[in-house]
């Protein structure tokens, strides 16, 4: 439960790619890449998953079977 599916890969020219059992999810550049390499030493594997959920988009909030059954999205 606790592998999401997600890696990520730190290209030559300094970008970061994200993906989610093999595909390519994003792709971070600049800024955005070396805080999120920052922020992935020394957080265990949980918590990376579940930020590279975050900024995928890719993230389930476990109501999505609630709101199915909604009556405004019948």
């Amino acid at each position: 439960m606790d592998d999401l599916g997600f890696s990520f890969r730190q290209m030559k020219n300094g970008d970061v790619v994200i993906s989610h059992h093999g595909k390519r999810a994003t792709t971070l550049r600049s800024d955005k890449a070396a805080a999120f390499l920052e922020d992935m030493n020394g957080v265990d594997t949980v918590s990376q998953q579940q930020e590279m959920a975050r900024l995928t988009g890719n993230y389930r909030r476990g109501n999505e079977r609630t709101a199915k059954r909604h009556p405004r999205n019948r």
